[in-house]
Parts: structure tokens; C-alpha cells; sequence
């Protein structure tokens, strides 16, 4: 009868029970892999952009829970894993390039739309439609000020933490094309105002995006921008309590300053 030496059959046992269990970093990862796999299978942007790629991560982490159970190698199940986790990611990033590309075209396709109707309005007589766009530019202003004729643009022109303008803006603002348009001399000063979510300097950085937003539109429909200027106030001079979501949409807000007529813009704020 041969004998093993005892250190060799240590060994082998520790082998065994080795092959047995994962390591603690092969369950982490599967942990994150699962977690990676149920935030794209959720999102039916994400289901509608890449669902091959959702097939895959669920394949890859099916594998890895099947190695798990049996005697797969803790790297196998650590190698399916990180596949897995790829494979969510990828969809992810197909489905934000997606909704970019969709985006952008919405946009491209209102902004033509914008200009038609433009190019329609100016089709009809300056002198007809001086003194009604006078009476339009005067209705929509929120007050005379010592900054000048002030109008604001809409109580929910911006969704929260985002730039990007609401659909609903847009028969304002070519109003005030129009307006800028038959009164050349006019200047106006695009000012932009967040609510108080987020910190000081985000706000700031948004207000002054979402007043850019503003400004790039007029210049998209034949504005000067030697004409416009640009100020960004963040959370500060909100119009309503930030306590209530109402609240916070009306101060998600940009206001448009007018120059009087010979081009002078009152103070800043």
C-alpha cells in the first residue's frame, strides 16, 4: 500500500475546497455584473437601441452564474462577468447615441420649421405688422424695469438640470425674431436663471447654457450676435419658493432685456 505523504494530501484537499468556492472578488463581480444586466433590461431606451447587446450581457452573465454553481474556475466566472458588464455598457452607449442622434434631429427639424414660418412672415408687410408686434413684445413682458422692458419666457421652458428648450418656447421666440427683425436697432440681453437644485456653480454654469441655448437660436434664425448678449445668474433672483415643484419650474426661466431705441441696455443686475 503506498502512502502519501501528509503535506501532498493537505494540498489536494485545499485544491479540492479551492475549486469548490469563489473567491470574494469572483462574487463581487458577478454581484456587479447583475446589477449591470438589470439597469439596461429595465430601460426601454436602452431595450430599443441595442437589444442584441441586452441579449448578450444576460448570455454572458448566465454563463458566469452557471460556472458559479458547479466546478467552473473562479477566473471563468470572473472572465463572464466582465463580459457581461462589457456588453451592458455597450448598450448603454448605443442607446445615449441614439437618443442624441434622435434629439438632435428633432431639433434640426423645428429649427426648419422655425425659419418656414420666418420667411412666410416676412412675406407680409413691415408697416402691417410693426405696431402689432410692438403690442405682442409689450404684452409678453413681465414689467418695465430700470433694466429695460423685460420678458420672460415661459414658467416651464426647461426641464429640470437640463439646457435644452421646450417645444412650447418656440412661438415666443419667433415672435421676438420678428420683432428684432423689423427693429434693427434693438440689442437685447439673453439672462438665464436656474431653481436651487444642485450646487452654486452647477446653477451657474446651467443658467448661463440655458441663456446660450436662447441666443444660438436667434442667431440660427438671422440674428446679429453682435446684437444679443449673455449673462448666466444661476439660482439667485428666483421669481417663486423653491419649496414646490411649480416653484422650481417657474424659476427655471430665461428673460430676454430689450434695449431702448437707440441700442442702450440698462444695467446689469
Amino acid at each position: 500500500m503506498v502512502h502519501t505523504p501528509k503535506w501532498i494530501a493537505a494540498l489536494l484537499v485545499s485544491g479540492l475546497l479551492g475549486g469548490c468556492a469563489l473567491s470574494p472578488s469572483s462574487d463581487d463581480a458577478l454581484e456587479s455584473a447583475r446589477a449591470s444586466f438589470q439597469s439596461v433590461k429595465e430601460d426601454p431606451n436602452v431595450l430599443r437601441a441595442a437589444p442584441k447587446d441586452v441579449i448578450r450581457a444576460g448570455e454572458s452573465l448566465a454563463r458566469a452564474e452557471r460556472l458559479s454553481s458547479y466546478w467552473g474556475s473562479a477566473e471563468d466566472v470572473r472572465h463572464y462577468a466582465y463580459l457581461s458588464e462589457r456588453y451592458a455598457a455597450i448598450a448603454r452607449q448605443h442607446s445615449e447615441t441614439s437618443l442624441n442622434q434622435e434629439r438632435t434631429t428633432r431639433l434640426e427639424l423645428e429649427l426648419q420649421r422655425l425659419q418656414l414660418s420666418l420667411r412666410e412672415a416676412k412675406l407680409l408687410s413691415v408697416q402691417q405688422h410693426n405696431g402689432w408686434l410692438e403690442e405682442q413684445v409689450v404684452s409678453l413682458a413681465a414689467s418695465e424695469t430700470d433694466r429695460g422692458l423685460v420678458m420672460t419666457l415661459g414658467d416651464m421652458l426647461f426641464d429640470a438640470g437640463r439646457a435644452e428648450l421646450q417645444p412650447t418656447a418656440n412661438r415666443t421666440l419667433l415672435k421676438l425674431v420678428q420683432f428684432l427683425q423689423i427693429n434693427p436697432q434693438r440689442r437685447v440681453r439673453i439672462e438665464g436663471y436656474t431653481d436651487n437644485t444642485g450646487s452654486a456653480e452647477e446653477n451657474l454654469e446651467l443658467s448661463r447654457a440655458r441663456a446660450q441655448t436662447v441666443a444660438d437660436l436667434l442667431v440660427d434664425l438671422g440674428i446679429d450676435t453682435k446684437r444679443i448678449q449673455v449673462v448666466g445668474y444661476g439660482d439667485d433672483f428666483p421669481v417663486a419658493e423653491n419649496a414646490s415643484a411649480r416653484g422650481r419650474a417657474q424659476n427655471r426661466r430665461v428673460e430676454i432685456v430689450f434695449s431702448d431705441e437707440r441700442g442702450q441696455l440698462g444695467s446689469e443686475r
